[in-house]
Parts: structure tokens; C-alpha cells; sequence
């Protein structure tokens, strides 16, 4: 059993830049993945990028690649998204997400999600 809660979203001007924070309530066993996906009114939800627990490996959206980052700390069992050069196309509540079978990209492989966090990017 694991909770998830995200924080830090808000409102941000295009090319301004972001840092989400994902909160585990239990700490992860290594092989896990962390997840962060986002959903814009009327769209599905989609990947935006991916972490082993371990940090070894990372995994990204092709839009997103080169302006976020995920990273982690261990000792405050949390995963963090850095977003850098901010679009308005961005604008999606983000979602924190943990997979227990290795899944990336698909919705359907992760077991826990997050309550979600806004992020609005004006241009």
C-alpha cells in the first residue's frame, strides 16, 4: 500500500520553469517506478516521464524531453519534476504515479496515483 501526494503546481508565465514534488508515504523497494503523468480538460491521460526508485534510469515523453527532469530523494521518499521552459500546451493537472511491475508509459501498469496538482503556464 502506498499514498502519494503531490504539491507544487501553480501558475507560470511561458519559459518560466516549475519544480513538482511527489511524497511516498512508504518507501519504495528497488525495481520500482516512479511515474509522473498529466491530463488537459477533454484529453486522456498521458506520460510525461518516469524514474527507477534506484535513479538509474530515467524515461521521457518526446515533448517534454530537454525542458523536464525527474529526479529523487530516498531519504524523504519523494520524486521530484523539474520543468524548465514552460509552454502553454503544458498546462495539465500533473500526477504522480508508482508502478510495482516496471511499467513506463502506460496508465494501466502503474498501482497507486497521486490526488494530482494544477499547473497553468500563460502566455
Amino acid at each position: 500500500q502506498v499514498q502519494l501526494v503531490e504539491s507544487g503546481g501553480g501558475l507560470v508565465q511561458a519559459g518560466g520553469s516549475l519544480r513538482l514534488s511527489c511524497a511516498a508515504s512508504v518507501r519504495t523497494f528497488s525495481g520500482n517506478v516512479m511515474g509522473w503523468f498529466r491530463q488537459a480538460p477533454g484529453k486522456e491521460r498521458e506520460f510525461v516521464g518516469a524514474i527507477s526508485w534506484s535513479g538509474r534510469s530515467t524515461s521521457y515523453a518526446n515533448s517534454v524531453k530537454g525542458r523536464f527532469t525527474i529526479s529523487r530523494d530516498s531519504a524523504k521518499n519523494t520524486v521530484y519534476l523539474q520543468m524548465n521552459s514552460l509552454k502553454p500546451e503544458d498546462t495539465a493537472v500533473y500526477y504522480c504515479a508508482a508502478s510495482l511491475r516496471g511499467s513506463v508509459q502506460d496508465t494501466r501498469g502503474y498501482d497507486y496515483w497521486g490526488q494530482g496538482t494544477q499547473v497553468t503556464v500563460s502566455s
